[in-house]
């Protein structure tokens, strides 16, 4: 079945085409009346439509009424007016969704007007372009829309997150969703190559110019001329390398190392880095005219603790992508396990979690991945049955999560600082437990009692409340 999106918004194009195709439908776009008229010319099968208010040729409801969509439309408006729901309605609209809509009424919108051969047929559809950015969190919501909005466009975007968040594979996205997906997509992990030979890498050299260099090379630019030229790392770059660059941006002509003519190239240029490149700028470790021109379109991909939800949806992805790779048949993950999943942090974030599905899937005895295995999978092997969090875990799991709220900015004093958010705590607690008795609160804590009463006082604690 097709789906036609009739929206002048590219990101919400976007999404909309992601959610649909996972659904198992072919997905036709119109960013206008005019073009939604040309592809209703040309296609006959459309099954669903979903259609915006307010288009750059016309009123999307002036469309409708007009006749020429004769298949369930869904309305599409940022204006959540009961007016507007209720013409919608009167007009023939079979659903009104208010943006942001839920992706989950997308899905079961289209579970209504899917004919049964379909949905049987959406099972075995791969997901689109069987990538790693999957999320129905906000937070991966609005880094779709953003992503949309700028595929199409050439402008540098630089993408930021933790290690394994995926900022490669949300570069891939960005090349394939532009004009330039049919052209070279070259990525390089500047981190990886020894300072004194990425400049070769990146600018190319000529023959004669370095010892070792029996032959002309070109380098990536040249390589990624007419498509898109991604720098992974691009932090740890070096700070003689970060001018050259600065310079190659500016004026779009690449150098080679031992040459002495320049060559234009069109790249578009896609930077990534787990660093917090302000505070290298401080430091004087990173230039901040260089900075500015890769900082057009900033994108941050959240780790995957911050976005819990999603890891059920990803965790099972991946494990029929690595059942799928490996030629086995998929265990189910049970609820249970899918919880335990998502207590973890993820220190490695998708990339952690890809390898430890890809372990489950190899390493399940049965028909279902219970509780137990995915504890043995994450290490956790002295976690009981239930699954329960061990103290130390989860003080590791607040502490983690505390420094993680504080970003980039430094810790400080960090002994008593935790000192001082435990022991108010733990004093009260101990105190609910003895009924306000400070004899027993000093024997369970293993302080004397003068000590527990100037704790009391210092944490302003009324002893007489607990009785």
């Amino acid at each position: 079945m097709k789906a036609l999106v009739i929206d002048d918004d590219e990101g919400i194009r976007w999404i909309l085409d992601r959610v649909l195709q996972e659904e198992g439908l072919e997905v036709l776009q119109a960013g206008s009346i005019g073009e939604a008229e040309a592809a209703l010319l040309e296609h006959h099968d459309i099954g669903i439509t979903f259609l915006d208010v307010y288009l750059p040729d016309g009123n999307g409801m002036d469309f409708l009424s007009g006749g020429a969509l004769n298949m369930p439309v869904v309305m599409l408006t940022a204006e959540t007016t009961f007016g507007h729901a209720a013409e919608a309605y009167r007009i023939g609209a079979m659903e009104y969704l208010p943006k942001p809509f839920d992706l989950d009424e997308v899905r079961q919108l289209v579970q209504r007007v899917r004919p049964v051969k379909a949905k049987a047929k959406a099972k075995a559809t791969p997901s689109v372009k069987q990538d790693l950015i999957i999320g129905r969190s906000q937070a991966m919501q609005n880094l779709f829309r953003i992503l949309g909005r700028v595929a199409a466009s050439d402008l540098t975007v630089l993408i930021t997150g933790e290690s394994g968040t995926g900022k490669e594979m949300v570069a891939k996205t960005l090349h394939e969703r532009s004009q330039r997906a049919g052209k070279a997509f070259i990525a390089i992990n500047t981190a990886a190559i020894p300072a004194d030979l990425l400049e070769s890498e990146l600018f190319g050299h000529e023959k004669g110019s370095f010892t070792g260099a029996d032959k002309t090379r070109e380098g990536r630019f040249e390589q990624a001329d007419g498509g898109t030229l991604f720098l992974d790392e691009i932090g740890d770059m070096p700070a003689a390398l970060q001018a050259k660059l600065l310079r190659v941006l500016e004026e779009g002509r690449v150098q080679r190392v031992g040459g002495s003519l320049s060559k234009k190239v069109n790249v578009r240029l896609l930077a990534a880095t787990h660093q917090h490149l302000q505070k290298k700028i401080d430091k004087g470790e990173f230039r901040e005219d260089l900075y500015y021109r890769l900082n057009v379109i900033p994108v941050h991909i959240p780790p995957l603790r911050d976005r819990r939800d999603d890891i059920p949806e990803l965790a099972n992805f991946l494990l029929d992508q690595a059942v799928e790779e490996l030629g086995m048949n998929a265990p189910i993950l049970l609820d249970d396990a899918a919880d335990l999943l998502c207590r973890h942090d993820w220190p490695g974030n998708v990339r952690e979690l890809k390898n430890v599905m890809r372990r489950l899937a190899v390493l399940t005895p049965g028909a279902a991945i219970t509780l137990s295995d995915v504890a043995l999978a994450l290490g956790n092997v002295d976690n009981n049955k239930k699954g329960e969090e061990t103290l130390s875990d989860a003080v590791t799991r607040c502490v983690r999560q505390y420094l993680h709220q504080l970003g980039y900015a430094e810790a400080t004093n960090l002994h008593q600082y935790m000192l001082e958010q435990m022991e108010p705590s733990l004093l009260i607690l101990a105190m609910e437990r003895s009924n306000g008795n400070q004899l027993k609160v000093a024997e369970m804590l293993g302080l004397n009692r003068n000590t527990v009463r100037k704790l009391l006082r210092k944490y302003d604690i009324d002893p007489t409340s607990f009785r």
